[in-house]
């Protein structure tokens, strides 16, 4: 038996997408249903009002009673594929400002959603896989069960895997968001709620 260093192979220089979960592999993962879809977006709709490249992250109590969300801007204009590696780290950071994990307990209680603002088409994308990949590996990580994961675009709101869907509330046609203005949503826009 021999030890040592393999060199990569022309197979391992080729650029590989980030980590993102296919549909099929989502819905296979058993991602709880929400009871009242249309309540729970506009909900956020409402507390956080996104515009594109803008996400929300929001955990829920069993009884879909919110407990915190908070809300940041996607860095834009990048040339590279979505990589779910930077986009659990993003949600991570926004969750560990606005809730406590639950790594003690022995199983997940509240439920973590997110919903993302994008332009472009409503149907699955690889960033959108990206997301559920994101999403799932941070709940795992923050004690929490993984919810739904929405898309909000302009013809409306979407629960991808789940075939559930609205008109209203929809993205704005608001430009998107400078990352020089800090690099995430106004101060206003990240919240906790009282619990």
């Amino acid at each position: 038996m021999a030890f040592g260093f393999t060199p990569p192979s022309s197979a391992d220089s080729v650029p590989r997408p980030g980590r993102l979960l296919e549909p099929a592999d989502w819905i296979a993962s058993g991602v709880p249903l929400l009871r009242n879809p249309r309540e729970v977006v506009s909900g956020l709709h409402a507390r956080h009002a996104p515009t594109p490249s803008t996400a929300v992250v929001a955990v829920f109590q069993p009884d879909e009673r919110l407990v915190a969300s908070a809300s940041f801007v996607r860095h834009t204009g990048r040339t590279d594929p979505a990589d779910g590696w930077e986009l659990r780290n993003a949600l991570l950071t926004q969750l560990r400002r606005v809730i406590p994990h639950d790594l003690r307990r022995r199983t997940p209680v509240r439920t973590a959603v997110l919903l993302y603002c994008r332009a472009g088409p409503s149907h699955w994308t690889e960033e959108d896989g990206a997301w559920m990949w994101a999403l799932r590996d941070a709940c795992a990580l923050h004690g929490l069960r993984c919810g739904a994961y929405i898309t909000l675009t302009r013809t409306g709101w979407q629960i991808l895997g789940e075939g559930r869907s609205g008109r209203r509330p929809c993205s704005a046609a608001y430009p998107v968001a400078s990352l020089s203005s800090g690099g995430g949503a106004p101060e206003a826009h990240r919240r906790a709620v009282a619990r």
